[in-house]
């Protein structure tokens, strides 16, 4: 299977390292999650495209946790479990495109497909709020 162009919106199956166990030394990921390419670019010093992709968790958000429910309408759609889950918006990975930790879903694709505008365009505003807030927290993989 052929990997994807770094769409913004699109959800990929990626080895997500969460920032509380990169603050604690992890430099690998427990396991791959479905995770919501936020921000593609490409650097200027090398050519590299870079992604920012954010987490899609079940894990229920703490009070000062910022998140996007996903609906479940949008989570059949993308071939995602029924159960629900949210898009966590104030932390994100940071990697080079396509990387080491982009992998092959149960299916044998890379991408479930892409989240509706709509839902997305409130995913990219809950993030710069985060950001404006200094609150959005990143780990370079």
């Amino acid at each position: 299977m052929a990997i994807p162009d770094p769409e913004p919106g699109l959800v990929v199956h990626f080895n997500y390292l969460w920032t509380s166990e990169f603050d604690r030394g992890r430099q690998e990921a427990r396991y791959p999650r479905p995770c919501a390419i936020v921000l593609s670019y490409r650097r200027s010093a090398d050519g590299a495209t870079i992604v920012m992709l954010a987490p899609i968790t079940h894990s229920e958000p703490r009070p000062d946790d910022r998140v996007v429910e996903i609906p479940l309408a949008v989570k059949k759609r993308l071939g995602l479990d029924d159960l629900k889950s949210w898009v966590v918006v104030d932390e994100v990975n940071e990697t080079a495109w396509p990387g080491f930790d982009l992998q092959m879903n149960a299916q044998g694709y890379y991408a479930y497909g892409f989240i509706p505008p709509t839902l997305f365009r409130r995913i990219k505003a809950e993030m710069l709020q985060s950001l404006k807030a200094r609150r959005l927290k990143r780990v370079p993989r």
